[in-house]
């Protein structure tokens, strides 16, 4: 059990076990936090958090946060990060995705009330869903289909935002919401869906580069020690409404492709598919306000973070 000292705050994160929620965990205990990770492993990993094991700062409890949570310990902060987050994922789990944006983020924020401590929801850019508006703002409400396959995922966010902005002006729980970006890094599953996974896995087993219609919709592209240090400066600031973190770099996926390509030195070729249903054209945040209200902005170029993940599946795949 921690107890609350002024000099450490104890933060909850819940998704501790996967890839944003273990790399927020490393930035956390960084930062001087001692850090509760909740999470039920339906897609995170031990091996995200094995590096973590005998920390005396860090405890990891196996539960569902679609079902209520009961804390006994002090809480500062709840970062709320439990969801599948690839089309795969919330695909093949359809309803837990559905319930833990809509009863798991009702649980954290009841914990968030009970504990008066700070909250934060991981939302995403999904929101947007096929966006009508380029780049995306904030204040842009979204072209999404609520009964498409994607909708699972898509909804269940709008719902987290809708219910986080509840609590904050009917409880006035201090909460913030991070509109994610496309996110690339170590600690990805290799088979996760996404696409750089996907197009790095492929190219190093020497395999063709699947993509799904020409190629030409777009996607922007944030290295995940960026993202994480965007979520930390909102998680201490007293901004409520949502914020864009991302990378507003801007390539289509042909072009990621051939990038990944002249990267790995493989002699894969580019296969195309058809596109599913509800994927989205377009895809770039507009980061104004999170450079106006943080003072955020990406720094690691797409080369270098490109690399470091390249070798991190490099060592996954021996």
């Amino acid at each position: 059990m921690f107890i609350r000292s002024s000099a450490s705050p104890i933060s909850v994160v819940t998704g501790g076990a996967g890839f944003l929620g273990s790399h927020l965990t490393d930035r956390l205990l960084a930062e001087g936090h001692r850090v509760v990770a909740i999470d039920n492993f339906l897609t995170g990993s031990t091996a995200n958090i094995a590096h973590l094991a005998g920390n005396e700062n860090y405890r990891l409890i196996r539960h569902d946060v679609s079902n209520f949570i009961f804390l006994p310990d002090d809480v500062d902060f709840i970062f709320h990060f439990a969801s599948p987050a690839s089309p795969i994922d919330y695909l093949e789990h359809p309803i837990p995705t559905l319930k833990v944006g809509s009863l798991g983020t009702h649980n954290a924020l009841g914990l968030a009330k009970d504990k008066k401590a700070a909250f934060l929801l991981a939302s995403t850019s999904e929101c947007y869903g096929d966006p009508l508006v380029h780049p995306q703002r904030e204040d842009y409400w979204g072209n999404v289909n609520p009964i498409g396959p994607r909708g699972v995922y898509d909804e269940a966010k709008r719902f987290a935002e809708a219910i986080t902005m509840a609590y904050h002006r009917y409880h006035h729980v201090n909460t913030h919401i991070v509109r994610i970006f496309n996110t690339y890094g170590p600690r990805m599953r290799l088979r996760d869906g996404r696409v750089v996974p996907a197009f790095i896995g492929q190219a190093l087993a020497g395999e063709p580069l699947t993509i799904f219609g020409d190629g030409s919709q777009t996607r922007s592209f944030c290295y995940c020690t960026d993202l994480i240090d965007g979520i930390f400066r909102l998680s201490q600031s007293a901004f409520h409404e949502p914020v864009n973190i991302g990378n507003p770099r801007e390539m289509t996926i042909r072009q990621f492709a051939e990038e990944i390509i002249r990267l790995t030195g493989t002699t894969s070729k580019i296969e195309f598919r058809p596109l599913p249903e509800d994927d989205p054209k377009v895809r770039q945040p507009d980061i104004a306000r999170a450079k106006s209200v943080l003072g955020w902005e990406p720094r690691v170029e797409f080369d270098e973070g490109i690399r470091k993940t390249i070798e991190y599946f490099g060592t996954r795949m021996k």
